[in-house]
């Protein structure tokens, strides 16, 4: 996508100013020609490749955007006007942008999902999916609201997430921060100190000799590890790139212990929570599966998902190839099962979804509390053992006085 700035004229000839998105000049002529206008002039704007408006729009603004929506439509506004109202509440001036394309493109005879499939930084394809199905079954409002519903629970939980990591990360970050210090800056005093106050003719004790070994060699490569680390990081994320490489690293981490246990609940909550919306709105199975696979956020997740869609495709049940990943539990498979030969697999999935809420709670909540002695533990011993093979020399030297 694009954005064009252009000139045109009115049927009552009135001068219009303006920028428009669209994926080609030719596709943004003809959509502002379907809006009655004659056109002058149109150039794309500079710098815009694309539509760059997704990185300052959050999850909460979406929200609030679909609940006003939501409320709108259910009082009986035009859809247009709703567009127009909330193209000027919002404070984020990008959204706000953002909004008031979707409302062009729809006066220009768009439909409102097509409107929003024109901003996916923006509007991803779970929720355009669901507005195209709340527009064709004439359930706008209500699918506005369980949409509004469902982002919240998945805000909520990608919350629990982020805070079960920050303080582990900040601990591992403050800790190396002073390794290295000690290391690099405190230790090769000591070191200087021994040496003078030695005169040579004894040696160091073993710990204190590591510890020294090890600072000099820090302090003679730390640029270099800096570098490595950076191109260390980077070569992580470039291979995660990679289709095999995103696999053998989501495996990995299924596997990690405590940490594997909290992704899979988590995976488990996310796929059952919008598979569930995307049923109970109406969009039909098939494409349901596809959108929650490219949503996942897992690889192994993803193909499991992709293997229950190609098994519904060919006439069999959903449940049958879940149980067979190492991702679901058999618990939540079952549960699947009897929804599917109850016909109720919408109510199924969402009674799971609030299930597995309650259970990443719960992981969240024992990640943190062994991850915290566990990281101060590890302080401890190696701020320990520093301080202690600093003192070894001393005591050495004492009982020599002595």
């Amino acid at each position: 996508m694009a954005t064009f700035t252009y000139v045109a004229r009115t049927r009552q000839g009135t001068v219009r100013k303006g920028e428009h998105t669209a994926k080609s000049r030719d596709e943004a002529l003809d959509q502002l020609r379907r809006q009655g206008l004659i056109v002058s002039t149109v150039t794309e704007k500079p710098g815009t490749l694309g539509f760059a408006i997704g990185g300052g729009i959050t999850d909460k603004d979406i929200v609030v955007f679909t609940r006003q929506f939501a409320t709108m439509i259910n009082a009986g506004l035009p859809l247009i006007q709703c567009l127009e109202i909330l193209s000027t509440q919002s404070e984020n001036k990008k959204f706000c942008k953002a909004i008031g394309d979707v409302r062009v493109d729809v006066e220009g005879g768009s439909t409102f999902a097509d409107a929003l499939k024109r901003h996916p930084k923006v509007f991803d394809e779970l929720y355009v999916n669901m507005v195209h199905a709340g527009e064709i079954g004439g359930l706008l409002d209500t699918i506005l609201a369980r949409l509004a519903k469902h982002i919240e629970k998945a805000m909520k939980l990608k919350s629990q997430i982020k805070s079960a990591m920050v303080y582990p990360a900040a601990i591992m970050g403050v800790s190396v921060i002073v390794i290295t210090i000690l290391m690099v800056y405190v230790i090769p005093i000591f070191a200087q100190m021994f040496a003078e106050m030695s005169g040579g003719k004894t040696g160091l004790p073993g710990p204190t000799q590591l510890v020294i070994d090890i600072s000099n060699f820090m302090k003679s490569n730390l640029l270099y590890m800096i570098i490595g680390a950076v191109l260390a990081g980077f070569g992580i994320k470039k291979y995660r790139g990679t289709p095999d490489g995103r696999l053998k690293i989501d495996r990995f981490l299924l596997k990690v212990p405590v940490l594997g246990d909290l992704i899979r609940k988590a995976s488990v909550a996310k796929f059952t929570r919008t598979l569930g919306t995307l049923i109970s709105s109406g969009v039909p199975i098939l494409e349901g599966l596809s959108i929650v696979a490219k949503t996942s956020g897992n690889k192994v997740v993803e193909e499991a998902i992709l293997s229950a869609r190609q098994s519904i495709s060919e006439g069999k049940t959903v449940a049958e190839p879940l149980a067979k990943s190492d991702v679901f539990p058999k618990m939540v498979t079952h549960m699947i099962s009897v929804g599917e030969s109850t016909g109720a697999l919408d109510a199924m999935l969402s009674k799971i979804a609030d299930f597995y809420d309650d259970e990443v709670d719960a992981a969240v909540a024992a990640l943190t509390s062994l991850l915290e002695p566990a990281m101060m533990v590890f302080l401890g011993t190696i701020i320990g053992f520093i301080v202690i093979a600093m003192y070894l020399p001393i005591f050495q030297m004492a009982s020599v006085v002595g």
